[in-house]
């Protein structure tokens, strides 16, 4: 008995030494928001309050043109995700872009639910606050879903769609990145709230990029501190919790808007295959299928996804 409690203490004694020691080394303490809005907040950011939470957004462009792009980013990103597009659409057209509750310098949902169909309110909520009756709407990963969905929900209110690697089918990602894994184990992703080793973020990105060479340190960098955000990392965990419907992706046979459906054939979190999904449901879409590039085309390669953008917007103008 004596020798099972030895055992046992010295097993304790070294458990809790580890977790000292990595909290050392990879623990991370929430960085000030506003030392985050000094770096990532700069013009043309603003904000607005919404249902409590302060929405971080940039509306840029043409502001006198009455049917906005609106674009909205995916899972563990923010509106930088579309710095490429929006530098080159906003000398024709008005774009939108938000970071989600729970992402970038938005605050976390005061709920904590993190559905798509409140993910959905909330778009709605933003339109309403921005004064935006109808506009075209796109979304890449999360972004996509919660566009389509709110599409096939709120109809009258969009006139075209742009789907970039948009999740919603079931679907069996080939490569998925760390930190996703992390957050949905038992113990760890506990952890991970508070130790959260910055190579995690940097790995997590270089997965779902083709091309490594594009994860620059100051990439990786945007994408680790914006985690940091109070709230984000918890967020981030509820997120990846929420059993999302098997049954509503029979939704998008219901859209009849002009939609593109941009993919990278590299994309190894929803694979190409969904995006042939997409087209046989779609009745009304332009199917482009970019080489040699993975999950986020418009951050990979933002100027030729962009004229894939620009050629789609031109084309359904006529």
């Amino acid at each position: 008995m004596k020798q099972l409690y030895k055992i046992l203490k010295f097993s304790a004694y070294v458990t809790g030494s580890f977790v000292i020691v990595v909290s050392i080394l990879f623990g991370y303490q929430d960085i000030p928001l506003d030392d985050l809005k000094e770096k990532y907040a700069k013009y043309p950011s603003s904000f607005t309050s919404i249902d409590g939470m302060e929405v971080h957004f940039r509306d840029e462009g043409d502001l006198a043109v009455s049917i906005p792009i609106v674009l909205i980013h995916g899972t563990g990103s923010s509106l930088h995700t579309f710095d490429g597009w929006s530098d080159n659409l906003k000398h024709k057209y008005r774009i939108i872009r938000m970071d989600l509750p729970g992402y970038g310098l938005t605050d976390p949902f005061t709920d904590s639910n993190y559905s798509i169909d409140n993910y959905i309110h909330f778009v709605k909520q933003f339109l309403d606050d921005r004064g935006i009756d109808k506009c075209i709407i796109g979304g890449n990963s999360l972004g996509g879903h919660i566009a389509w969905r709110f599409t096939a929900k709120h109809t009258e209110r969009v006139q075209k769609l742009i789907l970039i690697d948009a999740s919603g089918y079931p679907n069996k990602a080939k490569s998925v990145p760390l930190a996703f894994k992390i957050a949905k184990m038992p113990i760890l992703k506990n952890l991970f709230m508070f130790i959260t080793p910055k190579f995690i973020a940097r790995s997590s990105v270089e997965n779902v990029y083709y091309d490594k060479s594009k994860v620059t340190d100051k990439l990786a960098n945007r994408y680790f501190e914006l985690t940091l955000r109070k709230g984000n990392r918890r967020a981030f965990i509820e997120r990846l919790s929420v059993n999302n419907s098997s049954e509503s992706y029979k939704k998008i046979r219901s859209i009849k808007q002009p939609t593109l459906v941009l993919w990278g054939d590299q994309d190894l979190l929803i694979p190409v295959e969904n995006a042939e999904r997409f087209h046989q449901d779609l009745p009304n879409d332009t199917l482009v299928i970019m080489k040699n590039v993975g999950h986020i085309p418009m951050e990979e390669l933002p100027l030729q996804s962009f004229r894939v953008v620009e050629s789609f917007l031109n084309q359904s103008n006529d």
